[in-house]
């Protein structure tokens, strides 16, 4: 009996195995047909996008430095504008969402249980019920510059990084703080010295989550910016287009996975620390 118990299991094993490593490859196709085109010609991407480059149309880094090059607006600038919206709005988020969220947990009170309520509510509101509203609101208050649009991305992204601080927190041993308190730090020193470094596990997942959504966001900043004077790298994808309205693909192909790339490599060093703070921020308490 125990014997095939032990067969069973190994089987299961086995199959979930094949399952998930069938379904990891289905899920890398993507990234590798993007920059499987991002080596050839247009007309080749055109003809059989799914077919391996040949000595015909193999064009090497060709595709990356037209990309690079194309138009009258550089992409390098465009990779500024996306580094300093992600750093600055995920530096935001994570600043002042943990900060509301250990004023929840711990003061309790009926208006910030109302509070956290509504940051929860904020997460369901689809973002095409506002967007005309915003775009008003933000030419009006001046929010519409690489380094005021933060401000938006950290309205927006509130919701959720609350919602797994104060699950997180809710686990954290109160006689750390009250100690820290008899040891006459007020609640600024408290927070900064005692409960921010406890918080790293859900810091890192949220600001892994975070940093993926504004790097890769294309519909809040090309509503907001004035692209005529700023350009995220998704914007700066659009805008690869020759006359006519013509779009060379493998240029195309190239500047996707330069932008891809950075968040690849994020995800590749952090990724094992997702599930730990998520599961931490949301089953406790």
């Amino acid at each position: 009996m125990e014997h095939k118990t032990r067969e069973h299991y190994r089987l299961g094993s086995t199959l979930l195995t094949v399952f998930f490593a069938i379904l990891c490859l289905v899920w890398i196709m993507p990234i590798f047909e993007v920059l499987n085109n991002s080596f050839k010609a247009n007309s080749a991407v055109n003809t059989d996008a799914f077919a391996l480059p040949n000595a015909d149309s193999f064009v090497g880094w060709d595709n990356y430095v037209k990309g690079m090059t194309f138009g009258n607006y550089p992409f390098l600038h465009s990779v500024g504008y996306s580094l300093v919206i992600t750093v600055a709005s995920v530096f935001l988020i994570l600043l002042f969402t943990s900060m509301t969220a250990w004023y929840i947990v711990r003061v309790g009170s009926g208006f910030a249980r109302v509070f956290y309520y509504l940051c929860l509510f904020s997460m369901i509101v689809p973002f095409q019920m506002v967007m005309f509203t915003l775009t008003f609101t933000a030419d009006q208050l001046k929010l519409n510059t690489p380094f005021t649009i933060p401000v938006i991305y950290l309205g927006f992204g509130a919701g959720m990084a609350i919602f797994m601080f104060t699950g997180f927190i809710k686990g954290l041993p109160l006689e750390i703080e009250e100690a820290a308190a008899i040891d006459g730090c007020g609640p600024v020193r408290t927070f900064f010295t005692v409960v921010l470094p406890m918080l790293k596990p859900t810091l890192i997942s949220v600001g892994i989550l975070e940093t993926m959504w504004v790097w890769n966001d294309y519909l809040l900043p090309y509503l907001v910016l004035d692209r005529t004077k700023y350009m995220t790298i998704p914007i700066h994808v659009q805008y690869l287009k020759g006359s006519y309205g013509s779009v060379d693909l493998g240029a195309t192909m190239a500047v996707i996975m330069l932008s891809i790339i950075p968040i690849i490599i994020v995800y590749a060093f952090c990724q094992k620390h997702i599930i730990k703070g998520v599961a931490a921020g949301a089953v406790k308490g």
